[in-house]
């Protein structure tokens, strides 16, 4: 199965872009992902071909319109039926790496691109859009955002990385960031590997990198910490119906 990106977009020459070179382009060259971007214009049916318009009730910016959209969704939906239907906003649910994993397990996905002040907010109501965020900030628009959750989806294909596992320990995969990395040289600048990654002894490598992976997620992002010892203090159903009974 190829995984198909489908970016409806003002800019579609803004694909594949990064996602040409390196892994994601080998990759791409190879059929293991493929990219159709739909120019939202397109689908505009006036002579001007526009697809803004001002905000009802007044305000600075435009607005991306409702009608052109909504044939521009239903074009893409059309000629890539079965594949999830997201946009990229400020307004949509933050992007979690579980999210990533389930999106790069399916066949691709429908991704609309804002620009603007954003989209008629009648859309979502009218198509079942999910809607998705890449972090409190705000971009020119949702095209560099749409590159984003694709390298992340398309890093995780079957044979891109070059071991299955190179993604098991990274940051946000157990609810955790990643432990530091160091090599050679072994001192620069007067500074040293710890010895432990030095010894040889995998099962302490293994707990030292677990203890600092905690330590740096405690102390740098505590929101993914306490949601981490929410998740392992939280009992097993079973549990919970044993104590019940």
């Amino acid at each position: 199965m190829t995984f198909t990106a489908v970016p409806l977009t003002l800019y579609p020459d803004m694909f594949p872009g990064p996602l040409g070179h390196s892994m994601a382009g080998r990759a791409l060259e190879s059929g293991t992902w493929a990219c159709a971007p739909v120019q939202i214009r397109d689908f505009a049916i006036d002579r001007h071909r526009t697809v803004d318009d001002t905000p009802a009730g007044g305000g600075a910016g435009m607005v991306l319109k409702a009608d052109v959209l909504g044939r521009a969704i239903d074009h893409a939906v059309a000629a890539h039926p079965g594949l999830p239907l997201l946009a990229m906003t400020p307004r949509g649910a933050p992007v979690t790496q579980a999210r990533v994993r389930s999106l790069a397990a399916g066949p691709g996905a429908i991704i609309l691109c804002g620009r603007f002040e954003g989209f008629d907010e009648r859309i979502f109501d009218a198509r079942p859009i999910e809607q998705l965020s890449m972090g409190d900030i705000v971009l020119s628009g949702g095209e560099m955002a749409a590159l984003l959750l694709l390298d992340a989806c398309i890093r995780l294909l079957p044979g891109v990385m070059g071991a299955a596992s190179s993604g098991d320990d990274e940051s946000f995969e157990n609810g955790l960031i990643e432990y530091p990395h160091y090599t050679r040289p072994a001192t620069w600048e007067g500074r040293t590997i710890p010895e432990v990654l030095r010894s040889g002894d995998h099962a302490k490598i293994a707990a030292w990198r677990k203890q600092r992976a905690e330590e740096d997620t405690r102390l740098r992002r505590p929101d993914l910490w306490e949601r981490h010892e929410g998740a392992r203090d939280r009992p097993a159903s079973g549990a919970r119906q044993q104590k019940k009974d």
